[in-house]
């Protein structure tokens, strides 16, 4: 099997290149049909756009774990492409997250998102398991001490939901982690692109160089996009918030809108100097695809 790409050394050929780095974003099917469907349709569907890489994630409270490092081992040596793995600090110990990152290496994964974590179902907040840690730096800092991985963490341009003392202490914790030896960072989907630039900034102002990658969602309907944002505490422009509710009984016209909605996101972002485009396809062909022709990138 040929060595797989160190996702770090991507952005740092295509920033000489003056090219984006396209990623698409993935989650664990939860049933069999659903697995099916992916291996079968999505995925081959998906990765005929030829992105740059792709990542997988993990369920809350690591409850796909293994299901996460198979389908990243499957992508990589069914399709030739680098993908990434999340990997979060809850509900294991230091030593168990040791196991599962010598487990990843064998698998011939060597790209890791390293987070903290959303608690488990039914928990309403993040708690430490003993022996483990609280801080996404942490997990940072150890994957840095074990060779060979390259380090994405995630970066929130309106803030983290949970950081009571706002978005600057956040981008602070942030630039914690740069420190410790994350290699760029993935955002959470936002839907102004200012939030986007005023985040990139102040980390600039903070001394961040690494690469700050948007993170895209195609809004698929107003009923989706509502929760997603509950979830994670992006806000919706008014203008945005308002188109979506006249759309809101026809899907077929509100995920037309969002694919136009998307396109211009991505061509301001890129025209600003972005370095690439996280999409989080949510497992879905048609709009991302959609996108990356009105970007002419397929």
């Amino acid at each position: 099997m040929q060595p797989v790409a160190l996702v770090r050394d991507l952005y740092a050929a295509k920033r000489v290149a003056v090219q984006p780095v396209i990623s698409f974003e993935f989650f664990p099917p939860k049933t069999e049909e659903g697995e099916r469907n992916f291996f079968d349709k999505t995925l081959p569907q998906l990765a005929a756009l030829k992105p740059d890489y792709c990542s997988v994630t993990y369920g809350a409270g690591g409850s796909t774990r293994d299901k996460t490092l198979a389908i990243v081992e499957a992508i990589q040596q069914r399709h030739g492409l680098p993908a990434m793995a999340h990997l979060t600090c809850v509900g294991s110990t230091e030593a168990h997250i040791r196991e599962i990152i010598e487990h990843a290496r064998e698998r011939g994964i060597r790209n890791i998102l390293a987070l903290r974590g959303d608690p488990p179902a039914g928990a309403s907040e993040f708690q430490r398991t003993e022996g483990g840690f609280e801080y996404a730096w942490q997990l940072v800092k150890l994957l840095r001490e074990t060779d060979g991985f390259s380090i994405a963490v995630a970066g929130f341009p309106e803030g983290h939901v949970a950081c009571r003392e706002g978005k600057h202490a956040d981008w602070r914790h942030l630039k914690e982690k740069i420190d410790r030896g994350a290699d760029f960072v993935l955002t959470q989907l936002f839907f102004d692109n200012r939030d986007y630039f005023e985040f990139r900034d102040h980390l600039a102002r903070l001394g961040a160089t690494v690469p700050l990658v948007p993170g895209i969602i195609p809004i698929q309907s107003g009923v989706q996009v509502k929760k997603l944002t509950q979830l994670c505490g992006a806000k919706l422009p008014v203008p945005l918030l308002a188109k979506l509710d006249e759309l809101a009984h026809d899907e077929n016209a509100s995920a037309e809108f969002g694919i136009e909605y998307a396109t211009r996101q991505c061509e301001g972002l890129l025209r600003a100097g972005a370095p690439g485009i996280h999409f989080y396809t949510l497992n879905r062909v048609r709009s991302t695809t959609r996108i990356l022709h009105n970007l002419g990138l397929v």
